[in-house]
């Protein structure tokens, strides 16, 4: 097995099924879909495969329970976190290649307003239990700031304290005309 990857065979046995915690790595494929990339560029190879490679090797993601992380880098080190509640939209992308290789990437746009994804997962093997994942979190993190409201008794003592604060009003509006 390839590190970072831990693949469990569903109950049903018909398939395999990863689990997207699990996910630390890109796929070891992407490293040959980088070389037959740069490859194509022909005289370009080493300005191309070399930042590739890079990013490749020092490419690293981690899923925990507020959200998703992503970084990269070698002498300009980047660090991409995303909580589940900001999560606006997530695909799965492949062209040709990558389809043919079996690999795919995850491309995840928060409400930032940019035209593109903020983030984008490459190297994935299975990419269909990851986006469920993230959809599953992104859910359930907006359902949770949806029920994050006062609840019955806390929007008693939400009246109440208006109603001091209204009538602290009125008592200094009341003293400041008695005073002119």
């Amino acid at each position: 097995m390839d590190e970072g990857w831990e693949e469990v065979v569903d109950l049903a046995g018909a398939g395999v099924d990863v689990d997207p915690r699990s996910i630390t790595r890109p796929h070891d494929s992407l490293l040959t879909y980088y070389i037959l990339v740069s490859a194509a560029t022909l005289v370009a190879f080493p300005f191309v495969f070399i930042p590739a490679y890079i990013r490749f090797k020092t490419l690293r993601y981690r899923f925990d329970d507020e959200g998703v992380s992503m970084s990269w880098g070698l002498l300009f080190h980047k660090e991409v976190y995303l909580t589940y509640r900001r999560l606006q939209d997530i695909h799965v992308t492949r062209n040709v290649v990558e389809r043919w290789m079996g690999l795919a990437k995850v491309p995840i746009q928060t409400a930032s307003g940019t035209s593109g994804a903020t983030m984008t997962i490459v190297g994935i093997r299975h990419p269909e239990p990851l986006r469920d994942f993230l959809y599953e979190r992104m859910r359930g993190a907006r359902a949770e700031s949806a029920g994050e409201g006062p609840g019955p008794a806390d929007e008693d003592e939400v009246v109440t304290l208006l109603r001091q604060i209204r009538d602290a009003l009125r008592a200094a509006r009341l003293d400041r005309e008695q005073q002119a």
